[in-house]
């Protein structure tokens, strides 16, 4: 069962998130907050599998918040603002995934399940939004991305490729004939490596590096 906490100060929208939410038998809803410090709160008292959080709160916004829980809990970050300084914002401070809220309700239930699996989800449109702003990065981004990937072993190249195809833990240790403990060990040591907090930001690193094959 996947155990995931809403962050939203509107009670209208966690109603709707947790009847969609509830369409899916593997999926419960633990606990809901109404504002990013009670969020918080609520994440290290329930511990979830993930948290749907939205930006705009009161006390704590939902930004800060995810700063926060990062290495604590996986984060989507559920909005209706699409505007690129909250993808970044959203991105640097460890989220593992950006969902509008205009989304077909399907992909809430797919970005919940990709994020408790280990792996990360970026909405279509903000992927596009993100893989065009790395197109357009200044000159010294994939420079300094090589040099990290570079300083990887073999095989946390392997993993990392993966890892920047968008697989999970499971899916990776299957085409790398790999338990799935140690593909969550090389993960770690891969996020060390490039000096990031999460998938995401590694998935990022590897597209820099140019180390996905187009």
């Amino acid at each position: 069962m996947i155990r995931v906490l809403l962050a939203d100060d509107e009670a209208m929208i966690r109603a709707g998130l947790t009847a969609i939410l509830a369409t899916d038998p593997g999926i419960t809803v633990v606990a809901e907050a109404a504002d990013g410090r009670e969020a918080v709160e609520l994440a290290h008292a329930h511990q979830p599998d993930v948290v749907l959080m939205d930006i705009r709160m009161p006390r704590l916004d939902g930004l800060a918040a995810s700063a926060e829980l990062a290495g604590v809990v996986p984060v989507v970050v559920l909005t209706t603002f699409d505007e690129d300084d909250y993808v970044a914002r959203a991105l640097a401070d460890g989220a593992s995934g950006f969902l509008l809220k205009a989304a077909d309700p399907r992909e809430l239930l797919i970005a919940v399940r990709a994020v408790a699996d280990g792996a990360a989800y970026l909405s279509p449109r903000v992927a596009h939004r993100v893989i065009a702003g790395l197109r357009t990065s200044e000159l010294t981004r994939p420079a300094v991305a090589r040099k990290k990937v570079e300083a990887l072993t073999p095989r946390e190249r392997d993993v990392l490729t993966l890892v920047g195809r968008g697989l999970s833990n499971q899916e990776i240790a299957r085409d790398l004939h790999l338990a799935e403990g140690t593909v969550k060990a090389h993960l770690s040591s891969i996020l060390r490596g490039l000096d990031v907090q999460n998938r995401v930001q590694a998935a990022i690193t590897a597209y820099e590096a140019g180390i996905l094959g187009g």
